[in-house]
């Protein structure tokens, strides 16, 4: 029996004795602008001001720390897209053990220079894989192969226990909010805050997070059982993993009242909301919770609400993506290919009669790259309300405009966009 299935029972306060060093007691914040939007009042439980800026820390230093002297000096390896990497990272610097972070190919630049900096000289990188478990795997295979200890993400129950203090403190500050909404990927996030829950306050529902594009946590639920996703939109890439992990899943299948998936369009809108109006900078995965109270304002009007804002470590240069996503889901931004008649003062008819007073060509190349101007045009238009687009196909009917909505066929949206 590995250490990882030993039987397990949960001391969530000698856990958060043991993280004193490490962790930081994050702020529950009353959210004004968000209590107003919902009538409901919106705590915000801000674990992107960790040190590591994100609750990950926690898991990871919880089981590292309680680990054999033998096992320390072996060394320890951890497999992540990010977050628990730099969790693991710092653990092992400050712990002085030398550790292996495996990482996917596709992790955010900002991501990898985090990992480096918190671990220094106590870690060395290994970047593989286009996805979590392509490189989980891979970290497996080296860690039996070197006898080093594997620290999970999220599949083993000291990791779980150190999540599971984010509740712990939930608790501390507010005695019973009626709902608790927690960002789903792994799960030992919400396998902490459902043990936590049910031993404080059992009456407190826990809605489970997850984005649209990888929903493993609601794919278990249904099969009852962890399944593995054959494809998942890595966007939210704090959260975007094939497979539950099955100690997760069987602590948390019961007590979670609710799964929500959250389409990516709206996580990025979220981002761009709380930076705007509040100041909050937050990663995708980090705003998933906040993103979920759109989708479930009916049930939690006159409720008491907890958000865990789980990570902000958002790369900088993914902005621009984000704000294309966000206007896309709005309906703000819209693309067509356009076949202009071939006469003189075509496109200066199409700006003046067809584009509203208030559309905003983005974007304008020929398709073709020989004799383009006898082929059709990519146009982007970015209008300043939804109700905005109606009027542009009503014109562009009247006008006689040939087109066809690139944003209505997926593929080709994919090979243009």
């Amino acid at each position: 029996m590995s250490p990882s299935d030993a039987p397990h029972t949960f001391n969530f306060e000698a856990a958060a004795e043991r993280l004193k060093p490490a962790v930081l007691n994050t702020p529950l914040q009353l959210n004004a602008t968000l209590s107003a939007k919902y009538k409901c009042k919106v705590y915000l439980k801000r674990e992107d001001l960790q040190v590591v800026r994100s609750y990950k820390i926690r898991g990871a230093y919880n089981m590292i720390s309680q680990l054999s002297l033998k096992r320390k000096e072996k060394g320890v390896v951890c497999a992540s897209a990010g977050n628990h990497a730099q969790g693991f990272a710092w653990s092992c610097k400050s712990l002085g053990i030398k550790g292996v972070v495996y990482m996917p190919s596709p992790t955010p630049k900002q991501k990898v220079t985090q990992v480096k900096m918190f671990g220094g000289d106590w870690i060395q990188l290994v970047m593989t894989g286009d996805t979590f478990d392509d490189c989980l795997k891979e970290a497996l295979e080296y860690t039996s192969e070197q006898g080093k200890t594997f620290v999970p993400p999220f599949d083993d129950y000291r990791v779980i226990e150190g999540q599971g203090t984010v509740a712990l403190e939930i608790f501390n500050d507010l005695s019973n909010p009626d709902f608790i909404f927690v960002p789903v990927g792994g799960g030992g996030l919400i396998a902490g805050v459902t043990e936590v829950t049910r031993l404080k306050s059992p009456h407190t529902k826990i809605i489970g997070v997850e984005p649209e594009g990888a929903p493993s946590m609601a794919e278990a639920l249904k099969n009852g059982k962890p399944v593995t996703l054959d494809e998942i939109d890595k966007f939210v890439d704090g959260a975007a993993v094939k497979r539950v992990g099955t100690r997760p899943f069987e602590l948390a299948k019961d007590r979670i009242h609710k799964m929500i998936l959250v389409p990516e369009g709206l996580v990025c809108s979220t981002i761009l909301k709380l930076y705007n109006e509040d100041a909050i900078v937050v990663e995708p995965a980090g705003a998933l919770s906040v993103a979920a109270l759109e989708l479930y304002r009916e049930q939690i009007k006159g409720r008491t609400v907890v958000c865990i804002v789980s990570g902000s470590n958002n790369d900088i240069s993914r902005m621009q993506e984000i704000m294309e996503r966000s206007l896309l889901y709005e309906g703000l931004k819209h693309y067509f290919l356009v076949r202009f008649p071939q006469r003189a003062g075509a496109l200066r008819h199409f700006v003046n009669n067809v584009l509203g007073a208030d559309d905003d060509i983005t974007r304008f190349e020929f398709i073709k790259k020989n004799n383009r101007e006898a082929g059709p045009a990519l146009v982007g238009i970015e209008m300043k309300a939804p109700s905005d687009y109606a009027i542009l196909i009503s014109n562009m009917k009247k006008h006689k405009v040939a087109f066809t909505e690139v944003n209505n066929h997926e593929s080709l949206f994919e090979y243009l966009i």
